[in-house]
């Protein structure tokens, strides 16, 4: 018979599988253990946020703002506090919320320097891509004080995320950086920029056009390959910047070499957000083909300011695709399924109960149960337990029962014993546990 659902997967989502979600909850766990070497604790911000937030932080002008975002339906309803004027949107990227999270619980008096994770999802409404759906998953982090600006951090996020890629056993990846300048270097950059390419527009794709006037910066890793042409006979290094953030970018280079972390200086190299400022750097697997980007990041002071927050705050951070990352993973053994210790077997009716019994009894132990919920016969329920990888059997029938006792099989030898009642959970956990 044909399937008669009629719903299906919405497009660019994805059902994530109990065999899948053991590699992802494998990532998420190395992720973690790495965070807590690296002194950085869990934030939880909500899925939405208002869309204003989102405008505000990477450029009302950009294309996730422009293009990308999802935007829930206005609330009408009254008597919410003036909620209802508000328009939410489905959070596109993680940094904006833990700012907004930052200031609002004002996380900038309670220590020098917040260091803080997330793991989760984030929602584009772009055209659905290898590794890039409109729902995906994202490992970021964030580091954010009052005049916390160092070489020193930014050499440590950069080396923390090629670390989280080499644990999750991602071999094929590069480090690619470059500087934006302090936020008054960008703007002088900006009108040089205008200046270098002004009489090429009429070469420009339509896009690079409207670029050129609205964020010019987006010209520079722009993929038509006329545009290309254009920003390859443009003449661009470092010595458009201000000597101190020269000197800025020399000693995040020099910090990273003391992290042993290799890199390629890539001057065309920019973020689609406008808040970034500094060193902004990506990291891609030649392993992925033309979509090979795994994560960016960079530093962005400025941002907590023009957010609502103190002056002087600084910031620096990066995310990760988590799908791209399971696409990259070369020669990675699949992280298996823990079997249970203890499958129950009842052979009739009668000993249903007393299994069940059991069966939780060892539960309340630490010891992984389980059982059929129905009664079947001995040889089905041995397959049962041989594929959910039990360790041992515990089985009851009619003998078993009058005697108060169990019958314990060693799924691996397939010896078997008889032991009492009274004695099976202590059995077995001295089995399983030592």
């Amino acid at each position: 018979m044909a399937n008669q659902n009629k719903f299906s997967l919405p497009r660019g989502t994805a059902d994530i599988l109990p065999q899948e979600v053991r590699l992802w909850q494998d990532i998420e766990a190395k992720a973690r253990s790495l965070f807590d070497l690296y002194h950085y604790q869990e934030i939880r911000t909500p899925v939405f946020e208002e869309t204003e937030l989102f405008a505000r932080s990477m450029g009302a002008t950009s294309d996730v703002v422009q293009k990308q975002m999802l935007t829930l339906q206005p609330n009408q309803r009254e008597g919410e506090s003036g909620q209802s004027s508000k328009i939410f949107s489905l959070r596109p990227e993680g940094t904006a919320s833990v700012v907004r999270s930052y200031i609002e619980n004002s996380l900038d008096r309670k220590e020098a320097l917040t260091k803080l994770f997330y793991i989760g999802p984030m929602f584009r409404g772009e055209r659905p891509q290898k590794g890039r759906l409109r729902q995906f998953y994202q490992i970021g982090v964030e580091a954010i004080g009052p005049n916390s600006a160092s070489p020193y951090l930014d050499a440590e996020i950069m080396g923390l995320s090629v670390a989280l890629l080499k644990a999750f056993g991602v071999k094929d990846h590069v480090l690619k950086i470059n500087t934006l300048g302090s936020l008054e270097d960008k703007q002088n950059v900006s009108t040089v920029l205008r200046e270098m390419i002004g009489d090429q527009k009429a070469s420009l794709c339509p896009t690079c056009q409207q670029r050129l006037d609205r964020n010019v910066f987006r010209v520079l890793d722009c993929k038509n390959q006329e545009c290309q042409k254009i920003v390859a006979g443009l003449k661009l290094g470092v010595s458009l910047l201000s000597q101190q953030s020269q000197e800025y970018y020399a000693q995040v280079k020099k910090a990273l070499g003391l992290l042993g972390v290799s890199f390629q200086e890539v001057p065309t190299l920019v973020r689609g957000l406008d808040y970034y400022t500094q060193v902004v750097f990506e990291i891609t697997s030649p392993s992925l083909g033309s979509q090979d980007a795994l994560g960016a990041g960079g530093r962005y002071n400025g941002l907590v300011q023009e957010l609502g927050g103190s002056e002087g705050v600084d910031a620096v951070g990066f995310s990760l695709g988590m799908e791209r990352i399971i696409l990259a993973r070369q020669a990675v053994p699949e992280p298996q399924a823990r079997g249970v210790d203890v499958f129950v077997a009842p052979i009739d009716d009668k000993a249903f109960e007393s299994a069940f019994q059991i069966m939780n009894t060892l539960r309340q132990q630490g010891l992984a149960s389980d059982m059929s919920y129905k009664t079947a016969s001995l040889k089905s329920q041995m397959r049962l337990a041989d594929k959910l990888s039990a360790r041992y059997v515990c089985i009851l029938g009619e003998d078993e029962m009058n005697q108060n006792a169990v019958t314990l099989k060693d799924m691996t030898t397939g010896s078997q014993e008889k032991i009492s009642r009274e004695e099976i959970v202590e059995k077995i956990k001295k089995l399983v546990l030592t």
